[in-house]
């Protein structure tokens, strides 16, 4: 094991955790949006909303998000058409194809998620809001969705640390986030246990500190259990 080496390389592949973490904040941040709509689609009484959502949501569950890297990043531009539309000035760029993709594939589970949750909200919370006088759309506002919200943080946790994983598979597309300097240095060096290990190491310290937030942020959502400790 060369320490001096690690040593020496940290600061390095500390350079590439904001990069990380951008492309880990901007794909929830546009996933969340997604999963919303996504998730009343999948709750409405509409059979065609229903059907657009669930094919959604089984395509991008159900295919590695690798695979959807490289369809957006490498197959979107054999396409005249795209690379003749204002999308092409958006999909040419690996940094928002990374970010779309994660994007897309966040959005799916998530808003699995919180449609679960969703249903679980009990049914005699939402009688009572409306028979205090609450339309279909503020009980669903100020009551469904806050209730849902919290009983979804641990899952959505979760997929949270699975984000930041999955933010290492935008190396295979040119971006120099943390596991793609890794490489890059490796390919320097071939001091592949010690750099690996570092990469590792900053992505167990992200999920470390993501995972403690998530904590808080249940902590401060749920003061009646609290109470009744």
């Amino acid at each position: 094991m060369n320490w001096e080496l690690m040593w020496s390389s940290l600061p390095r592949l500390l350079g590439g955790v904001p990069l990380t973490l951008q492309l880990v904040g901007l794909a929830l941040a546009g996933g969340a949006l997604v999963a919303f709509g996504t998730a009343l689609m999948r709750l409405s009484s509409n059979p065609v909303l229903r059907g657009i959502a669930s094919g959604y949501v089984f395509l991008f569950r159900g295919t590695p998000l690798l695979v959807q890297m490289f369809l957006i990043y490498y197959g979107l531009g054999q396409f005249e058409w795209v690379r003749g539309s204002f999308l092409w000035t958006v999909l040419r760029e690996p940094y928002w194809c990374a970010i779309l993709a994660m994007m897309l594939n966040t959005g799916a589970y998530t808003s699995e998620i919180l449609r679960g949750a969703i249903q679980s909200v009990p049914h005699g919370q939402v009688e009572a809001a409306r028979a205090c006088g609450m339309s279909r759309a503020l009980a669903f506002r100020r009551i469904v969705l806050p209730v849902a919200i919290r009983q979804m943080l641990p899952a959505y946790g979760n997929e949270i640390i699975l984000m930041v994983k999955a933010s290492s598979l935008a190396s295979t597309i040119t971006l120099m986030e943390v596991t793609g300097l890794a490489r890059r240095m490796i390919a320097q060096t071939f001091a592949v246990f010690e750099l690996f290990i570092l990469a590792g190491a900053i992505y167990l310290l992200i999920n470390f500190l993501a995972a403690r937030l998530i904590r808080y942020a249940e902590w401060r959502l749920t003061p009646y259990l609290r109470a009744r400790a």
